[in-house]
């Protein structure tokens, strides 16, 4: 029975490589798909947009990469539509303590303790967490 085994493994392996050959019913004549359409030449459309820089202006690429940041996020000096104001009013954003950092480390600032878990996940190193391990308490 032992024998019969690869004898057999190797007969289905040699049938079904054959399908895989190019005989006469398999090989028939089909459309070359890069020859069905041609491509169009690149043409690069002209951009109106673009004015030519003015003599003795400011460039813009001169402008500091944390003043394009905040006018990419926030819009420049655009102004604040109703919605925003409002929102903004009802978060609390005209009463701000311009000195909470400094008044963040005092001793006499109430702390609320979260337990080891909080603190350990807080202080956990960077990384992709693959050598992450836990244990039960």
């Amino acid at each position: 029975m032992r024998k019969f085994v690869p004898l057999a493994a190797g007969l289905a392996s040699v049938a079904l490589l054959s399908g895989c050959g190019a005989g006469r019913s398999l090989d028939r004549a089909r459309p070359d798909e890069f020859a069905v359409a041609r491509q169009a030449p690149l043409v690069i459309p002209p951009d109106f947009a673009l004015v030519p820089p003015q003599p003795g202006a400011a460039r813009p690429q001169d402008t500091a990469a944390n003043a394009q940041t905040l006018d990419a996020l926030f819009g420049g000096t655009a102004a604040r539509s109703a919605a925003e104001t409002g929102v903004l009013n009802d978060a609390g954003a005209d009463s701000d303590d311009p000195g909470i950092r400094s008044s963040v480390g005092d001793p006499g600032t109430t702390v609320v303790d979260k337990g080891s878990t909080t603190r350990d996940i807080v202080a956990a190193p960077e990384g992709d967490g693959q050598d992450a391990r836990t244990s039960a308490n």
